[in-house]
C-alpha cells in the first residue's frame, strides 16, 4: 500500500498544526497531531448535513444558508446539488490554508464548486458571521472542529454554549434551522439546544457514503420551538461536555 506524503502544512489558532497528506493519486487526509480530521474517502455524514438539512427546509424562494467550516467541501457540493438556482450559500472558513488548499491540491475533489455564482467563501470566523445576523438566514450549518466536544480550537466552544446558540436562533429566519454535525453523541448538547428554544432531531448517519465507516451525529434544529427555559445554574461549564475527546473518524 502507498505511504502518505505530506503535501502542506499550517498552523492553528490557539496551536498545533494542520497538515494535508496525500497517498496514491487522489487520496486525501487532512491532520491534527495523530488526530485524522478528514478523509476524501469518508464524505457521507458531511453530505447529510447538507442534504438533511435541505430536506428539512423544503420548497423555499432564496434560501440562504450559512456553512461554517470549508472542509473537503463535501457538504458545500451537497448543499449545491439539493438548492435551487437562486440560493446563497456563504462558506466561513477560519484557517486561510484550507481555502487554498481547495484551490490547489484538493481542487479535483472540489470540482469548481467555489466558482459557482451562488457560493461566497469569507475568510472568518463564523462565529461573528452569526453574532452579526438578525433573521438573516435559512439554514446554519456548522461542521465547525469536533461538534460540540471540541477538538482543534478552544474557542469554537462558543458555538455551542447557551450565548452561542441564542445567537444562532436570533440569526435564523422563521422557521430555520440550525444542523450541527458531531463526532459522536452528546445528551447534554441536545438538553442545552432544547433549553435554547430548539425543536430537536438527533440523526446518526454513517461516515461512508457507502453505508460504512464511523458512525457520527447530526442534530437538526428547529427554530420554531417555545420560548427557551430559563436556565439553572448548576456549575456545569456549558461550552464543552463532558467526556473523553473524540477523533473525527
Amino acid at each position: 500500500m502507498a505511504h502518505w506524503t505530506q503535501i502542506d502544512s499550517s498552523p492553528i489558532p490557539g496551536g498545533g498544526t494542520l497538515k494535508l497528506l496525500q497517498r496514491g493519486d487522489s487520496e486525501f487526509s487532512i491532520t491534527l497531531g495523530h488526530n485524522e480530521l478528514m478523509n476524501s474517502r469518508l464524505r457521507g455524514s458531511e453530505e447529510a448535513l447538507a442534504t438533511l438539512t435541505a430536506a428539512r427546509l423544503g420548497q423555499r424562494a432564496r434560501p440562504r444558508f450559512l456553512i461554517g467550516g470549508l472542509g473537503m467541501g463535501f457538504t458545500l457540493r451537497a448543499a449545491l446539488a439539493a438548492l435551487p438556482a437562486d440560493a446563497e450559500i456563504t462558506v466561513a472558513e477560519l484557517i486561510p490554508a484550507v481555502i487554498a488548499w481547495a484551490r490547489g491540491p484538493l481542487a479535483p475533489i472540489f470540482a469548481g464548486c467555489l466558482d459557482d455564482p451562488r457560493v461566497t467563501i469569507r475568510e472568518a470566523d463564523v462565529t461573528g458571521l452569526i453574532r452579526a445576523g438578525r433573521s438573516t438566514y435559512d439554514a446554519i450549518l456548522l461542521d465547525v472542529d469536533n461538534g460540540p466536544d471540541g477538538l482543534m480550537v478552544a474557542a469554537n466552544d462558543r458555538l455551542y454554549d447557551f450565548a452561542g446558540l441564542a445567537a444562532a436562533r436570533a440569526a435564523l429566519r422563521k422557521g430555520g434551522v440550525l444542523a450541527i454535525w458531531s463526532a459522536g453523541p452528546d445528551r447534554s448538547f441536545t438538553q442545552r439546544l432544547r433549553m435554547s428554544g430548539f425543536d430537536v432531531e438527533e440523526r446518526k448517519v454513517r461516515a461512508n457514503a457507502s453505508g460504512g465507516g464511523a458512525r457520527h451525529v447530526i442534530w437538526l434544529a428547529s427554530a420554531e420551538a417555545a420560548r427557551p427555559e430559563p436556565r439553572r445554574h448548576t456549575g456545569e461549564q456549558p461550552g464543552r461536555a463532558a467526556g473523553s475527546r473524540k477523533t473525527r473518524r
